[in-house]
């Protein structure tokens, strides 16, 4: 059972800058893909970043070059740095664990982040 705690969402003018922390406990942190979504109400959720055990990461291309996710497997932490924000972007943000080799997938209860133009 891996349990995920997000924490770092806000108000924020466009431009600005926030990062988002994930804590995790339970399983073994460093062997688990990592990943952010985000869910706008009445919308879909959707894959924002990923970060892999091996350190490999993705985004979304609404994303790139403006977020950067990482992770320090030292403190079972996940961090998505998010620059340039749009209103766009305003959102409740999900951490996500999913465990190699298994179905297991696990959610933090989300963090809100609003853009205001």
């Amino acid at each position: 059972q891996v349990h995920l705690v997000e924490s770092g969402g806000g108000l924020v003018q466009a431009g600005g800058s926030l990062r988002l922390s994930c804590a995790a406990s339970g399983g073994i942190f460093r062997l688990n893909h990592m990943a952010w979504y985000r869910q706008d109400p009445g919308k879909q959720r959707e894959l924002v970043a990923f970060i892999t055990s091996g350190y490999t990461t993705n985004y979304a291309d609404s994303v790139k070059g403006r977020f950067t996710i990482s992770r320090d497997n030292a403190k079972n932490m996940v961090y998505l740095q998010m620059n340039s924000l749009k209103p766009e972007d305003t959102a409740v943000y999900y951490c996500n664990a999913k465990i190699p080799a298994t179905t297991l997938d696990y959610w933090g209860q989300g963090t809100q982040v609003t853009v205001s133009s």
